[in-house]
């Protein structure tokens, strides 16, 4: 036969009735203070999550803004790249022209020189030819002429002499 221990005799009996007395008493104060830690700790993430929210939408307008910043930069530079490539196509149309012209003013010089020197190598050539004409005449008048023959040369000479410079003058 089986012996049945009341239930107020038996310890165990005790043990959770003085557990669920615990629990009674202090299960409000331990779960308003374990609610109270979880509370804070879920109020810590909400604010942590907030800031890196806050954080993230910085980021990604300082990542629009750079971005922007880098475009408007591109564009500037390939505004200065073109103006450049035009600067040097002026400077260099510029240098040809100025190249051509020096050209020019150096061709002219030297044609002027060859002038010159075509009139300098003309005039020698007269000087020669009157110096050479002079020298025949000088021989021929003191060999072949008399004294009445050479003042009738002179005379025609002098008498003809205007006539032999208006083309001269003219020139």
């Amino acid at each position: 036969m089986e012996h049945h221990e009341s239930f107020w005799a038996d310890p165990r009996s005790y043990v959770a009735i003085a557990f669920v007395i615990f629990f009674i008493i202090f299960g409000k104060k331990i779960w308003g203070a374990l609610t109270a830690v979880l509370d804070k700790r879920v109020e810590a993430i909400r604010t942590e999550l907030a800031e890196a929210s806050r954080l993230r939408q910085e980021a990604e307008t300082m990542l629009r803004d750079a971005q922007s910043r880098r475009d408007a930069a591109l564009a500037e530079a390939a505004a200065l790249l073109e103006g450049a490539k035009a600067e040097a196509l002026r400077v260099a149309e510029r240098a040809t022209k100025d190249a051509e012209a020096a050209a020019k003013r150096r061709e002219q010089m030297a044609m002027d020189r060859i002038s010159a020197a075509e009139k300098a190598a003309v005039r020698d050539v007269q000087v020669a030819a009157v110096e050479v004409a002079t020298e025949a005449v000088k021989g021929l008048l003191s060999t072949d002429l008399s004294a009445e023959r050479d003042g009738a040369l002179i005379d025609r000479a002098i008498a003809g002499l205007p006539n032999a410079l208006s083309p001269r003058r003219a020139a």
